[in-house]
């Protein structure tokens, strides 16, 4: 029996989750939300966990029923994400596994998303379309590792959505992404758009440069209304996104889909993946807000593969980084 606890902050939630050998038994987060049409900035994150960290941790605790004897490892984010949060949720783990006498597993944030979706949806071996704020890449697993077929070459989507988000000046509670799929969903009207796609990569960026030009000046005419441009923003970018997963399934004669990440509890995104995965006798795997959204568990879940063959991180290498890609990491769990 293996428990881990982990730590997540890598953008704007604090998340703590303990896994038991597969079985999440506490999960709680804090996000750190803004004024409509601001962003949040690395400095002022970094304080909201610092603020929130120990009453997530102490209800973490409580949530799990477990002592601190039994916790077997602490594991925490090394990276991608914002370097400030990023440092303040390591100091915490380092700090605790230290009092608590307790080995580090270092993190990669994305294989943590791939990690936990693989657990709560029984997946196998899918392709992953990994969509986040921060992130946008399509995965597969070969040879120990993950290997990344496709990715924005400019931009994450989660971001492109959050930036059109501030331009029309939507409520960041819970989320910008949230709000302009509530928005979509009462468009009727489909603006075309730029549909940026080289060969396995995206761009997102002269997208949101077009539609935040053409939205004050649409707008005042009334040619559309934002809920317009909101259904037709996601339309275009979710089309893209959809194109080059499934030429990733082909090319790995692939018959499961997974799709991880805040972006990814999406409704109309799993409705259009699912629509291409019947298309190709393939199955559609997701999960709802309380495993797609970055949170603890699913940091404890990658750090709890990780621990149990064999990986631990020296204390003088549990240094954080903006820059740690998907396939960097030697993934000695799998077959």
């Amino acid at each position: 029996m293996v428990i881990a606890i982990g730590f997540e902050g890598s953008a704007n939630k604090i998340g703590i989750g303990i896994i038991q050998d597969g079985k999440v038994l506490s999960n709680p987060r804090h996000t750190f939300i803004t004024p409509p049409g601001t962003g949040f900035l690395p400095s002022d994150t970094a304080k909201h966990h610092q603020q929130h960290v120990l009453n997530i941790l102490q209800q973490a605790l409580d949530d799990s029923k477990i002592t601190l004897k039994e916790i077997d490892c602490v594991c925490f984010t090394k990276g991608p994400g914002m370097g400030a949060p990023l440092v303040s949720t390591a100091i915490v783990a380092r700090t605790l596994a230290q009092l608590w006498d307790k080995p580090l597993v270092a993190v990669n944030h994305c294989i943590g998303h791939i990690e936990m979706g693989r657990l709560i949806t029984g997946a196998i071996n899918p392709v992953v379309l990994y969509v986040s704020g921060g992130n946008t890449q399509v995965i597969s697993y070969s040879q120990q590792c993950y290997r990344i077929f496709g990715e924005t070459i400019d931009m994450a989507i989660g971001n492109c959505l959050d930036r059109f988000a501030r331009v029309l000046k939507l409520s960041n509670d819970p989320s910008p992404g949230y709000n302009i799929e509530q928005m979509a969903k009462k468009g009727k009207k489909f603006i075309e758009l730029p549909y940026s796609v080289k060969g396995m990569d995206v761009s997102f960026s002269g997208i949101l440069s077009f539609i935040e030009g053409a939205a004050k000046k649409m707008m005042k005419n009334k040619e559309c209304t934002a809920e317009d441009l909101c259904f037709s923003l996601q339309e275009t970018l979710f089309a893209m996104l959809i194109e080059i997963t499934e030429r990733a399934m082909a090319h790995c004669g692939s018959s499961e889909v997974l799709i991880v990440g805040g972006v990814g509890c999406n409704k109309r995104l799993q409705e259009m993946m699912g629509i291409m995965a019947k298309e190709r006798n393939a199955v559609l795997f997701a999960t709802d807000e309380s495993f797609c959204i970055d949170n603890g568990a699913m940091i404890a879940q990658a750090g709890y593969e990780m621990f149990r063959t064999g990986h631990v991180t020296p204390i003088e290498d549990t240094w954080c980084t903006q820059r740690y890609r998907t396939d960097q990491v030697r993934v000695t769990w799998r077959d």
